[in-house]
Formats: structure tokens, sequence, C-alpha cells
């Protein structure tokens, strides 16, 4: 009972705190091999822009799917917006999940609908009214630059262009967290620094940015807080900081 009481005075603390996002002491182990993450714990603030780099099995793949609900920890608590992701109900997370805009490196647009009905489709899911929707859908657009682009087609468009709809699509709901997942892994240097630009004025209006990547360049030249995996541990974690090279 005392257990239970401390773990309800602790979650009261996390909502009425900046914290947005708090991993203690997780645990993530498949049937085979080593754990996938091993022990990990971090806070994110609200308003924060953090990088999460690491090579190839360090354990991102599988931080960002824990933040998605996609998988549960072995062990540890996850907190995400002043919610326990360990008792969130399985016919809760959709609505979770809402609270989270997310942008993928494939950006995983709809192919047979054009640009517009891209970004209305994540405003239907939360069924916007129509009169908000016709507001909001323009302005996103407008935001990330594609405001004449409306009636295209994804493959009308460059592949910059594409990452911008997918960017459009995770901040049209207002999000408190935006996560993005190699957001410029299939981009060139010109259109990834636009991207980069855009993630980091959303920083300046108060959302949260958590990015993935394996751009050295990127993350050395934005110096923002960096947060290093290796084998499922943190490695280093730096304000201002730059990749960790590991090797």
């Amino acid at each position: 009972m005392k257990d239970n009481a401390a773990r309800s005075r602790g979650k009261k603390k996390t909502v009425n705190s900046k914290e947005v996002i708090v991993f203690d002491n997780v645990v993530k182990a498949y049937s085979t091999g080593a754990p996938a993450l091993n022990g990990i714990s971090l806070t994110i603030n609200r308003g924060e822009f953090v990088f999460i780099v690491g090579d190839s099995g360090s354990g991102k793949s599988t931080l960002i799917k824990l933040l998605l609900k996609e998988l549960n920890p072995t062990e540890g608590t996850i907190i995400v917006n002043g919610q326990n992701l360990n008792k969130l109900r399985r016919r809760k997370v959709p609505k979770y999940r809402r609270n989270i805009g997310v942008v993928f490196q494939d950006f995983r647009l709809l192919k047979d609908r054009n640009v517009y009905e891209n970004v209305a489709f994540a405003q239907r899911i939360v069924q916007t009214p129509m009169r908000e929707m016709r507001k909001n859908v323009p302005s996103t657009l407008s935001l990330v630059g594609l405001a004449d682009k409306y009636k295209a087609r994804p493959m009308q468009l460059s592949g910059g262009e594409q990452q911008r709809v997918a960017l459009a699509r995770a901040l049209v709901n207002h999000p408190p967290i935006i996560l993005a997942d190699e957001p410029t892994g299939n981009l060139d240097p010109k259109n990834s620094w636009e991207i980069m630009k855009l993630f980091e004025e959303i920083n300046e209006q108060g959302t949260t940015v958590v990015v993935v990547t394996h751009n050295k360049e990127i993350v050395d030249a934005m110096q923002k807080r960096v947060i290093a995996l290796k084998k499922g541990v943190i490695v280093s974690d730096e304000k201002e900081g730059g990749y960790v090279d590991e090797n």
C-alpha cells in the first residue's frame, strides 16, 4: 500500500511539473540477446529540443516504439505528458498518440490523396469540425511553405516537399511533442537543413522536439541537447552538445 501511495504521489508531481517525457530505469528485453534498453533514465522538459543519437543497435528504435506505446517496457516506468504508459489501457492508446506528432524518414503519406487531404486526415481522426479544418490545414501548410501545393499528389512533390507535408500533418493538431525518426534520412543536404530549420522554429514556439538522427553535421551545427545511446545505455547527455562518435 505504501508503494502504491508513493507512486501516486510521484505521478501527481509529474503532471504538475515541466517534465513531458520521463524514463525511470527502463529496461526492454527481447527473447534473444542483450536488452535493447538496459536501465535507461532520462527526463525531457517542456520546450526542449533534443537529439537522440547512436549507431544501429544502440536502442534508438526501441526507445521510439516505447514512446509511441508500440512496445511495453520489461522493467521501469515511462511517463509522457503526465500519463504513466505502464498503466495506459490499449483502448486509450490512439487518444494518447494524438498528443505526439510523428515524422518518419519515409514520409508515410497517403499516395492516393493530395497534400490538403493528407494533412486534413490527421484532423479527421480527432473529429475536428469542418469549419476549423478549413482554417487549420491551409495555415499549417503555409507554415511549412507549401500553401501553393495543396492540390498536388505526393508523387508530384520532391522528397523535401513530401517531408514538409509529413511535418504539416504532424503539426496540424498542435501536439505538445514532435517526435522525428531520421527525418532527413532521405533528403539532400539543402532540404535537410530546411527541414531542421522548421523544427527549430516549431520548438521556438514552445513545442517539445525530439529528433532521432545519424546526421552528424546537423547535430554538431545546431548545438542542442544530445543524448547518445550505445548498446542500450546512455553514454552521454550534453546540453549544447555535438554528435558522439561511438567508435
